[in-house]
Parts: structure tokens; C-alpha cells; sequence
């Protein structure tokens, strides 16, 4: 009698604001802030990826707006949830006045109405996830050079992810210092990175969301 129009979709907003806003616990980094650049020669250094997006400062604003956006959503989605729950109350109690006819038309009218909320909510989601990972994918963007002038500086040859190699001197991991360069460099620039502009190239598949009934003749 009483179907959950929205609660994969609360549950889903609040899972993308969750998994966007973790991230690992700082770790130590070789090159400390104020030590000489250079002094801790590598060829090979190693970045924490997850880290960079994490604890920079364009990704922690990236990380903030999420969190509010996916808030405003989810208090969107509850209040759509009650307003149709209503609805299809008043429905049932009306339906002894009206004729099989006219029920059976109002209930299709009510379940396309229902339908077209939930996909309209779900677009929305999908819409916010992707243009959150657009935002990032700019960040990374605007680290390339950070990340080219480091290995300048410490005459390296490469990058690793860090978290694909099985094990290395923790002097030859540049997260730290590459999070301070990146803050450093997009210090100039807005911080709200997460903007209309950001359009998915393809919408990610849908959360579920249990599709309403409206009462049986």
C-alpha cells in the first residue's frame, strides 16, 4: 500500500557523498615541507592518487560541495516520497465514489506520474556523479605539470601510482609535496569545481529505485 518510490535513490545519494568525502589518513612523506628539494634522489617516486584528490584543496572543496548538493537532493527525494505517499492515499479512499473506469484511469495516471518523478529524481543523481568526477578528472588535469616539474627537480624518470607498487622508501613517495605544489599552482583558481558545465560523455547506469503501484482494482 505504501511503495518506497525513493529509498534507493536517499540511499544511493548518501553512498556518493560518503565514498567521495573519505579518504586515507595523511601519510609521512619524504620530501617534507622546507627540506631542500632534491636531497632524497630517486629515478622512480611513487603518488598516492587517491590522496592528491583527497586531500588537495580543490578536492576537498570538490568534496564539500558534493556533500551539500547530494544533502539538498536527498531532502528533495523525501519530500517527493510524502507528497506521492499522500497522494496515493487519497486515491484509495476515494476509490468507493469513483466508477472501475474512472479509478482505473486515475491510478494509470498516478503510476505514469510516479514514473516519471523517479526517473527525473535519477537523472538528477546520475547527473551530479558525473560531473563530481569531471571535476577531478580536471584536477589530475592540473597536475600534470606539478607532477613533471617534481621530477625535474629530483631528476626522476617516472611516477608510480603508489598503491600498485608492492613495496618502496617512503622518502621516494611525492604525495605530500605534490599536494602542497598543487594547492600552490590552482591557489589563483575557483575552487567550486563542481559546475553545469560538467556533463557526463555517458550517463552512468541508474541506481535502482522500486518503481510504485498504485492500488489494484
Amino acid at each position: 500500500m505504501h511503495p518506497r518510490w525513493f529509498t534507493s535513490t536517499i540511499r544511493a545519494v548518501g553512498v556518493s557523498a560518503a565514498l567521495f568525502a573519505a579518504g586515507p589518513v595523511a601519510a609521512q612523506s619524504g620530501f617534507e615541507p622546507g627540506r631542500t628539494e632534491g636531497t632524497e634522489f630517486s629515478a622512480i617516486l611513487t603518488l598516492d592518487t587517491d590522496r592528491l584528490l583527497t586531500e588537495s584543496a580543490a578536492g576537498r572543496a570538490i568534496d564539500e560541495e558534493l556533500a551539500e548538493t547530494s544533502a539538498v537532493l536527498a531532502a528533495e527525494n523525501r519530500r517527493i516520497e510524502a507528497e506521492l505517499t499522500e497522494e496515493e492515499k487519497d486515491l484509495s479512499v476515494r476509490r468507493s465514489s469513483l466508477t472501475a473506469e474512472a479509478f482505473r484511469a486515475e491510478a494509470a495516471a498516478f503510476d505514469a506520474k510516479v514514473n516519471d518523478v523517479r526517473e527525473e529524481q535519477d537523472a538528477k543523481l546520475r547527473d551530479l556523479q558525473a560531473r563530481a568526477e569531471a571535476a577531478r578528472r580536471r584536477i589530475l588535469q592540473a597536475a600534470n605539470p606539478v607532477l613533471a616539474s617534481l621530477m625535474q627537480d629530483t631528476g626522476a624518470v617516472a611516477i608510480l601510482e603508489k598503491n600498485t607498487v608492492i613495496v618502496a622508501l617512503q622518502s621516494v613517495d611525492i604525495t605530500a609535496l605534490a599536494i602542497q605544489r598543487l594547492d600552490a599552482a590552482m591557489a589563483d583558481g575557483g575552487l567550486g569545481l563542481i559546475t553545469d558545465d560538467d556533463s557526463p560523455s555517458q550517463d552512468p547506469a541508474a541506481p535502482g529505485v522500486d518503481a510504485p503501484t498504485a492500488p489494484a482494482d
